[in-house]
């Protein structure tokens, strides 16, 4: 009988053992994550997350046809990371859509293809929780058929701060008026030593958990991520990775986990590289490995890029996100992957990754639209 390495093709004899794991569906701990994140095997690791992957999902590679809405860009945190915010002193070099302004800059590129709203922003101390009660149900009202995937854990631990309202009600209230799940940013990496370097204004990883918990408790699925490619070590990858497979064992809340590569342009971190495509396809086969209650993982194509997102298809990912309309937040960080892809450029990526393109909701629902639409 062949052993694990040999059908895999594995070049590291240290992966020999994950590989009998991963065949036999047992579940990694954090040692067999620290070898899978420093081996030299690249493709070792991504054969063994394409398993995972095609166990799950076979063929189907899922996307959106979603759009993304930023009410501001003024931000009372001071994270090296961004090159979004606008710092609170310098408010008039930013925006802030009041309601009306932010629905009329979604009704640019909203039409009945669309899905999903994804509404993210700084933290703004004069956005309260009344102001998001008020833009979910003005959303709601000129668009009811679209999924309002909005607020970070982030987010909304600050905005219930700032309203002085406990978290469970700030929840409560903004589910009321339209909030259908919440997207997974603002993670970044949980080691506290990290986060003093990269986002030492914000929630911290504790909280972010907390938050994310008491989110799923309230019925609301959310995502989950993590920031790559700075100052963080392999190390802290792996036990960040750890770190929201225990909740999801707990909730069962999260839908996705998205690996995010770090852009260092126009942030205070321009000194680092770029991640590349070697750590970029071994986060993503690494995430899929360790995460194994999470069911989907996404290719994130507007960090990556199109060529970076397809590979990725085979390194253990199942979904490219969707069309993406003005992004702002990886664009201000030198993103070149462009501002929004169509329908059928989307699915002409996922087959020629020889991929099976599923056009899905945000809760992972087949969606069937006409051929020209979008």
């Amino acid at each position: 009988m062949r052993s694990a390495r040999d059908l895999l093709r594995l070049e590291d004899p240290a992966l020999a053992p994950i590989a009998d794991k991963v065949l036999a569906g047992e579940r990694l701990e954090r040692g067999d994550g620290l070898v899978l994140a420093s081996t030299a095997d690249l493709l070792g690791v991504g054969r063994l997350a394409n398993l995972i992957r095609e166990r799950l999902h076979g063929d189907r590679t899922y996307y959106n046809i979603n759009r993304h809405l930023n009410p501001t860009n003024v931000c009372v945190a001071s994270c090296r990371l961004c090159a979004y915010y606008v710092p609170w002193r310098r408010r008039d070099e930013g925006w802030t859509y009041s309601v009306e302004q932010a629905v009329e800059v979604a009704a640019r590129d909203v039409d009945r293809s669309v899905s999903e709203l994804h509404i993210v922003g700084g933290l703004h101390p004069r956005l309260l929780v009344d102001y998001y009660e008020e833009l979910f149900r003005a959303l709601k009202t000129r668009f009811p058929w679209v999924h309002l995937k909005a607020l970070t854990m982030v987010e909304l631990d600050f905005i219930a701060r700032a309203s002085r309202l406990e978290l469970g009600e700030t929840i409560g209230r903004l589910r009321a008026a339209g909030l259908d799940s919440c997207p997974g940013g603002g993670a970044e990496i949980f080691a506290e030593r990290v986060r003093e370097q990269i986002c030492d204004h914000k929630t911290d990883g504790r909280r972010w958990l907390e938050v994310a918990r008491a989110v799923h408790a309230a019925g609301i699925p959310s995502n989950c991520t993590m920031l790559y490619g700075h100052v963080e070590t392999a190390a802290e990858r792996v036990d960040h990775l750890l770190a929201l497979r225990e909740l999801q064992d707990e909730t069962g809340g999260f839908q996705c986990l998205i690996p995010l590569a770090f852009h260092p342009e126009n942030t205070e971190l321009d000194h680092l590289p770029p991640t590349g495509g070697r750590l970029d396809l071994q986060t993503i086969a690494v995430s899929r490995l360790l995460l194994d209650n999470v069911p989907h993982l996404k290719a994130y194509w507007i960090m990556l890029g199109e060529k970076v997102a397809q590979v990725a298809l085979h390194f253990g990912a199942n979904d490219l996100d969707g069309t993406i309309f003005d992004e702002r937040i990886t664009r201000a960080a030198g993103g070149t992957a462009g501002t929004g892809l169509g329908r059928q450029r989307l699915e002409r990526l996922i087959r020629e990754a020889r991929r099976e393109p599923v056009l899905r909701d945000t809760l992972y629902r087949r969606i069937e639209l006409a051929s020209d639409v979008a």
